[in-house]
């Protein structure tokens, strides 16, 4: 399983959720990212504002590298980046910066995430959304499909 420092964000709030800094792992494929206790999968048909889903909410998330100038966020986007305590020092040198600016980060320790606990949850069969004649089913990777 592949780890690397990645940048997260929540997008349920635009440009304005929740957001974090550290070490994520990858699934085999790279098309599942593991961090502090979710399972977020990449998007077949990426969404306005993610390009992934958690599997357990639906929330989108962005996740991509973290950028080199130290400018994670959203132009128009605010709020602190929660920063993994045990990433910090590889992200200094990745932004080739001597001290972590703790006005724009909060020092948090991800959890581990206990990737068995997805299996379940990635196995179930398309979810029935209602009853009427147009009913709409999602799928697993979140896609709508319709029962006509």
């Amino acid at each position: 399983m592949q780890s690397k420092i990645m940048y997260i964000e929540n997008k349920s709030k635009d440009h304005h959720g929740l957001a974090w800094i550290g070490f994520v792992e990858f699934s085999k494929s790279g098309q599942t990212v593991y961090f502090d206790g979710k399972e977020l999968k990449k998007l077949k048909n990426p969404g306005t504002w993610g390009n992934h889903f958690d599997i357990e909410t639906g929330e989108e998330y962005w996740i991509s590298g973290v950028k080199k100038n130290g400018q994670n966020r959203h132009w128009c986007g605010g709020g602190k980046i929660m920063i993994d305590k045990n990433s910090i020092d590889e992200y200094l040198k990745l932004v080739d910066f001597d001290i972590l600016d703790e006005k724009n980060f909060t020092i948090i320790e991800f959890s581990k995430t206990d990737k068995s606990r997805f299996n379940e949850l990635e196995n179930t069969e398309v979810k029935f959304m209602n009853e009427s004649r147009s009913a709409t089913y999602w799928d697993n990777n979140k896609r709508k499909l319709s029962s006509i």
